[in-house]
This record gives C-alpha cells, structure tokens and sequence, in this order.
C-alpha cells in the first residue's frame, strides 16, 4: 500500500459520513494516473496554487482600490483568509480539509481587476454576462497551462462554481467554503473600512453589537462557532436563524457606509471607463493580445468577446492600468 492509499485509508476511518473522502471523488474529465503520495484533491490543491492567475490574485482588487497603505486586503489575502476559516470549520466538523483547501483557493482565480467593480464593467458590456464564479471555472478547465486547463476534481469545480451565497454547492466542503467566504469579506472588509476611517465600531448598533461582539475579532469567532455548533452531525452546513440575521444586517451596513461609499464610488466609475475602453480596443483590435487569446479566436475556441473578456479578467489592477497609460495616454516626446 502506497502513502496515497494509506491516507485514502485514514479518510474512510477518521471523517463523517457526509464528508467526501478522495477516494470517491466523482474523477476529472480526463483521467490520469493516480500519485502515490497525493490523494485526488491535494493534488487539485497543489495545481491551483502553482498556478499563474492564483498568483496574480495579489494585485487585483478587494474592496478599496490602490490603497495607500500595507495592511488592506487584497484579491489574494481574501483567498488566504477564506482557505484558512474554512479549514477550521472541516476539521471541526471532521470534514475532507483538503478538498475544502482546494475550493477556497481556487474560488476567486476568474476575478476581474478592481474587484466587483470590474466584474460588473465586464457583465455590462460582453452580450452573454459575465461573473466571476463561471469566469473561476473557465480559468481552472480552459485558461491554465496555456489553454491545456488543471483538469480539477468535478467536486473542486463544482464548490468553485457554486460558491456563490444563491448557489447550493453540491459537497458539504463546498457548502463550508461558501459560508466562509462571506464571513471573511465581512469580517476584513469591516476591519479595512476601519482603518480607512469608512465606519466606526459606534457605527454598528449596540443591540448587534451585544449579539456578534464588540470588535472584528469577536465576531469572526461568534460566526464561526455557531457555524460549527449547527452543523454537527448534519448533512447541511448552517447558521443558527439569530446569528445568520445579524450577518446579514452587518452586511448591510456596510454595503451603506462601505460598498456603496460615494468616496469608493468615483473611483469605481475611473476603473469601469477604463475597462470598457480596454474591451472596446481589443474588440477592434484583438491581435494586439497576448498570443494566446490571439489563438484562441483564429481556432473558434471561443467568441472574439469571451476571449475579450479572458484577456482583460485576467489583468491585474496595475497591468490594466498600464495597458490603458500605453493605448490612450500621449507620451511626452522624446529627442534622441
């Protein structure tokens, strides 16, 4: 028996029936040889952090775009943050850790620069939509390894996809990942709206206050312990109806003071003109991308918008900014 099988092993023995052990993984659309030291979904894990979009993660957009400091949040400490409550929450509830490992950090590789802000300039402007969550999937099956794709577990692509808060992963990993991205974008965005003198703790009502915690800090653990408490020997993953009430009434505060933000906002209206330039520019003119996307339209893998939308979800913030400096910026003239 190789480690492979011994841990496949240990899974079978140590997590809950309603978790996914890697040996009953649903496969990948092309089968491969099996590790002898890796199970199917630390493998998964493994090719999404060795690859190229889950590294640009850190210069895209959380919430506050190009923000004068070193400890806001970016695109990346997002993924980060939701990798590492997650994995608290399946160890808790013996859950398959590295099936919710790979879920957490591959949720976000289809994100646009400058966060919600891009996505919405792209949904606006290509004919079919566009969202992150489909856009996540893309990158991991067809955008990766120059177009080969990571060839992922169906059930990693599935949480991928479905992490969404409208959407019903189909694995309690998902559902776990799902949960946790969105109480750690409340939880740090609260904390960098803070910092950035957005909101005050005197800005949350007292009565949420007395129910979630006083400080970022105590409300990451009160969600995250309720969590766990209501999910116990369950085959759904679920807040207590109190604590999922307050979530949400968090939230909307700080869609009022922080998302919807006037002072956020011009700068958001900056990004979207300029992505929208940018697509208008490569729908004209499409050979001016990246041999890559270039291919992409000769072969009809795709339509000239979705690879469009490809090559400019794929930028960073500072990429996309210096791709708009060098089509539509004059630059001084030079004497030689």
């Amino acid at each position: 028996m190789n480690i492979r099988q011994e841990m496949e092993k240990r899974e079978k023995e140590l997590l809950s029936p309603f978790a996914v052990c890697s040996a009953d993984t649903k496969g990948r659309v092309l089968q491969e040889d099996e590790c002898d030291i890796r199970t199917a979904f630390q493998r998964d894990r493994d090719r999404i952090l060795h690859s190229k979009s889950f590294r640009r993660l850190k210069d895209k957009t959380q919430v506050f775009l190009a923000p004068q400091g070193d400890h806001y949040r970016n695109r990346l400490t997002h993924t980060l943050e939701v990798s590492q409550i997650a994995r608290t929450i399946a160890k808790a509830l013996s859950l398959n850790e590295d099936l919710v490992e790979a879920i957490a950090l591959g949720h976000d590789l289809g994100h646009t620069p400058f966060g919600h802000a891009g996505e919405r300039a792209l949904n606006s402007l290509h004919p079919e939509g566009f969202t992150h969550t489909r856009q996540s999937l893309r990158v991991v099956d067809k955008l990766e390894k120059n177009g080969e794709g990571l060839n992922l577990t169906w059930e990693v692509r599935d949480g991928i996809l479905n992490h969404k808060t409208s959407s019903h992963p189909a694995t309690l990993e998902g559902q776990v990942v799902r949960f946790s991205d969105k109480i750690a974008y409340i939880h740090h965005d609260m904390d960098d709206a803070q910092r950035a003198g957005l909101i005050t703790e005197d800005d949350i009502p007292v009565t949420l206050r007395m129910l979630l915690g006083y400080t970022t800090r105590e409300r990451l653990n009160t969600f995250v312990h309720d969590l766990i408490e209501n999910s116990r020997n369950s085959d759904r993953i679920r807040m207590s109806d109190e604590i999922l009430e307050g979530l949400r009434s968090l939230r909307s505060i700080m869609f009022v003071s922080v998302y919807q933000n006037p002072l956020a906002k011009n700068e958001e209206k900056k990004a979207i003109s300029m992505l929208t330039e940018l697509y208008r520019y490569y729908m004209e003119e499409p050979h001016a991308m990246t041999e890559k996307y270039v291919r992409m339209i000769e072969k009809n893998e795709a339509s000239k918008e979705t690879v469009v939308c490809d090559y400019l979800s794929g930028m960073t913030d500072q990429f996309s900014m210096e791709k708009f400096r060098e089509l539509f910026i004059p630059r001084a003239w030079e004497v030689y």
